[in-house]
């Protein structure tokens, strides 16, 4: 009877060896698996580029605007539609920069200040999800600005990926006047 106290004991042990042991090889597992099969592919960080308002006017190179029309084709990105469908005009114009070397295709959208702060986070999240919907079918990140070269938001995809997976950043000011990321 002795023993069998001492075994019931040791049972206890064993069950407290047995999850010890059963952690220490999940940790040691998930330590062993590729950072490529642990972690989530990543979502590339805005373009860090300046706006450049001037390609407004004066568009270079391969940059397109809301006034670049292209007689014998769809014009890409195509946000015209979006453009007009917008909520009380808010998206005035943008720029469209091809990829290059050093940065993926990306768009740069001027939305109207006056409009914009005057819709609720939600309406502008629907906003950037929309118009990023839209670019992302032409392969193209989104940086919305306005006209005093504020960056308001980003809609920004892992193009590497199918399907792409994409990140919506905006910045919002305060009641004291300060910006500050979400």
């Amino acid at each position: 009877m002795h023993i069998l106290k001492l075994c019931d004991a040791c049972g206890g042990l064993r069950q407290r060896q047995t999850s010890f042991s059963l952690l220490l090889t999940i940790s040691l597992t998930t330590l062993a698996v590729p950072p490529s099969l642990a972690q989530p592919p990543s979502i590339p960080s805005p373009s860090s580029a300046p706006l450049e308002l001037d390609l407004l006017t004066k568009p270079k190179d391969h940059v397109i605007t809301a006034n670049t029309i292209n007689p014998e084709r769809l014009t890409v990105p195509s946000l015209w539609w979006a453009q007009q469908n917008s909520e009380k005009k808010l998206l005035d114009n943008w720029i469209a920069y091809p990829a290059s070397d050093k940065e993926p295709a990306r768009v740069d959208l001027i939305v109207n200040q006056q409009i914009w702060s005057l819709l609720e986070y939600v309406e502008r999240y629907d906003f950037v999800n929309r118009l990023g919907s839209a670019a992302r079918n032409f392969g193209y990140n989104v940086r919305i600005f306005n006209y005093q070269k504020e960056p308001l938001a980003t809609y920004t995809c892992n193009f590497n990926i199918s399907p792409a997976l994409c990140n919506i950043q905006t910045t919002i000011k305060n009641k004291i006047g300060l910006l500050r990321s979400l």
